[in-house]
Parts: C-alpha cells; sequence; structure tokens
C-alpha cells in the first residue's frame, strides 16, 4: 500500500460516491436505504492518524435497510459487493485480511473482496450499539446508562446518504442531552470534584508525593470530562479525552492551568487546579444554567488547602432542575461517572442492568 494517508471519513466518503452508490443504483434502483460511517474506529470521531491504518480502518461503511429490505436483500448485496466492488478506492484497497479476524487491515487481492460494508437495519444497529431504539423516544434512564463514548459514536463520522430520512433524525435527536439530563450530569461531575479536591495537598503534606500525583491526575481527568460537558460534546473513552479536550476553544486557560497541575510541585500543583476549577466555574456562570455561583478558591474549612467548593456548583445546578423525574434522581451521576471498566462500558446491556440497580437500591 503505497498510498498517502488521508483521513478515514473522507476515504469512506470516496469509497461510498465512486464504489458502493454506483453498484446500488445499477443492480437495485429504486432500493431506499442509508449509507454512514458511524460506530467504532478512531476516524468516526476524527483522530485517526497514519498509525491507525493497522487495524479497522479503511473504505468501509455501513448501510441501513428497512427490515422487510434487510431480509430480502441483505444477503444479495453483501455478495455483489464481494463480486463486484473496485479493488482499491483513493489507493487503498477494498479488501480486508484476514477475513474472521479480530482486527481487519486493507490488502491487495485477486478474487472476491472481504469487504467492511455491514448491512443492517436501523433498529437492530441502535439495540445492538446503544442498547435502546431512539426512534420510539430517548428516556432519562436511556440518556444516563448510555456511554457518552457510545453517543459520541452514533453522533459523530458522517452520513453519506439518507434515502429514508430515519438515520438522519436519530443522530438529531441524540445530538445532546435534555437541558435537566445535562445538568444533572454537570451536577454529579462537580460533585466528583469535590470529593477529592482537598486530598492533593493533604497527601504532599503527609509526605506522600506520589499519592497526591495520582490524586491531581485523576482531578485534571474530571476537569476535563466537566468542560467537555460545558462546552457540549461526548466526552470519549480515555484514549481520545485529551485530543478532545484540545478541540475546545474556549478551555485555553484550563488547559494550561492543567498543565501545571500534572507538572508543578505540591503547592503549585493545588494552585493550578483551582485555577482551573475558577475558570470552569466562571464559565458555566456564563451559560446561565444555574444561579451565578462565586467562582472564587477558598480554604478548606479550618485547613490551609486551597479548594473552590466544588458542591456548591453541584447544588446550583440541582436546584435549577424542573424535571421532578431528574430532580429525584440518585446523585451518581451518568454510568462513565462511576463505572470505569471498558469490557462493562462497551456492553449496553451491562452499563443498562447496572443503572438500574444504582435506581432501585436508592429507590429502597
Amino acid at each position: 500500500m503505497g498510498a498517502p494517508f488521508l483521513p478515514g471519513l473522507r476515504l469512506c466518503r470516496l469509497f461510498y460516491a465512486e464504489a458502493v452508490r454506483p453498484l446500488l443504483a445499477r443492480r437495485y434502483p429504486g432500493l431506499r436505504y442509508a449509507a454512514a460511517r458511524i460506530g467504532t474506529g478512531s476516524e468516526v470521531l476524527g483522530f485517526d492518524t497514519e498509525r491507525s491504518v493497522d487495524h479497522d480502518w479503511g473504505p468501509r461503511l455501513t448501510l441501513f435497510l428497512s427490515a422487510d429490505d434487510l431480509a430480502r436483500y441483505a444477503g444479495p448485496i453483501t455478495a455483489m459487493l464481494a463480486e463486484r466492488l473496485p479493488k482499491e478506492v483513493g489507493g487503498w484497497p477494498t479488501h480486508f485480511v484476514p477475513p474472521a479476524g479480530r482486527v481487519r487491515v486493507p490488502a491487495a487481492t485477486d478474487g472476491p473482496v472481504a469487504h467492511l460494508v455491514q448491512v443492517t437495519e436501523l433498529g437492530r444497529w441502535c439495540d445492538a450499539r446503544l442498547g435502546f431504539d431512539p426512534r420510539t423516544g430517548v428516556e432519562t434512564f436511556d440518556w444516563l446508562a448510555t456511554p457518552a463514548q457510545l453517543l459520541a459514536e452514533a453522533t459523530g463520522g458522517a452520513v453519506f446518504h439518507d434515502g429514508v430520512g430515519e438515520l438522519t433524525a436519530v443522530r438529531a435527536r441524540l445530538r445532546w442531552y435534555p437541558d435537566d439530563v445535562w445538568r444533572y450530569l454537570l451536577a454529579c461531575q462537580w460533585a466528583r470534584i469535590g470529593q477529592e479536591e482537598p486530598f492533593v495537598g493533604r497527601a504532599a503534606e503527609a509526605g506522600a508525593e506520589a499519592g497526591s500525583r495520582v490524586v491531581a491526575a485523576r482531578l485534571v481527568r474530571d476537569v476535563m470530562r466537566l468542560c467537555l460537558l460545558l462546552a457540549r460534546r461526548y466526552a470519549p473513552y480515555g484514549k481520545w479525552l485529551g485530543s478532545a479536550f484540545a478541540g475546545i476553544g474556549e478551555a485555553v486557560t484550563i488547559a494550561a492551568a492543567l498543565d501545571e497541575a500534572l507538572t508543578g510541585d505540591a503547592a503549585h500543583r493545588q494552585a493550578a487546579l483551582c485555577t482551573a476549577y475558577e475558570a470552569a466555574g466562571a464559565w458555566q456562570n456564563r451559560l446561565g444554567l444555574a444561579e451565578p455561583v462565586d467562582p472564587g478558591r477558598r480554604w478548606f474549612h479550618d485547613r490551609p488547602y486551597p479548594v473552590i467548593g466544588a458542591d456548591r456548583f453541584a447544588t446550583a445546578l440541582l436546584a435549577s432542575v424542573t424535571d421532578p423525574g431528574v430532580a429525584g434522581l440518585p446523585p451518581v451521576g451518568g454510568i462513565d461517572q462511576y463505572v470505569d471498566s471498558t469490557p462493562v462500558l462497551c456492553r449496553p446491556e451491562l452499563t443498562r442492568a447496572l443503572m438500574a440497580t444504582v435506581w432501585r437500591q436508592d429507590a429502597s
């Protein structure tokens, strides 16, 4: 493969326009479908680089058919594409190896193309990826039981064609949380910060420098996720969290403070975190989501550790929630605010079961 790298979404759009669309139009004229590159993959979030080509990257997409057309055409379309797709698009092979491998890469072939065109139905795709079908509505439970990474995958990427309109409607419905759910998630994120903000200084005072740094790093992560919430952007999982945060123009001051928190000594570490908290607090005040809160730092009770008192922001946000179904929720937040296990967060049936358990326990 001597082709120069190009962003995966551009390659997938080219793949659809030059290879898939003409074949579908010729063989199945009048077929109504949607074609998109959404779901897993760094290119869906816009973070792919030359390194990405070594696994599950290349000319690929998903075709969405109606349930009736899926039963009738899925097999024939898959077979037709294997026989008739061009061997490469944009200089990149459309054939992937190994055919049944967990990880696949583009490779040249002289025979049929083992392509990565998924043919499915929108409801099936949503059930598998999200755990629910947004076409029938999105409840508070659905929002909170679905990791932000999965919402980013469903609303990111690109739709190349939508002859029915359902996929576009679903993506619009999932674009961002309802306002009261947004306030609740922000409140729970502030609460996370409030639970640990004095520990950076206390651990350092006790001589536990490594412990102080670990707590500081945890708080940096929480502030980054808080900023993504403030910017109305779904937070991706750990590998891409920094990349997503770096794309927030409003967070330049916060980013500089967080860098200092990760590299400075104990005194600078605690002070830099407070600088980040203050900027985030002022940002929230500008959004008008709740009654303004003084974002200035203060001492942690009678101890010499500067903090912002993050719980004050959480309290103000919760007081502004008007939906009784959200106001009465346990103060734990969305599933990825209290679960940090990749094997769990990748399986909607587990995230939904855990969320249901937390809600039942709180009710009892």
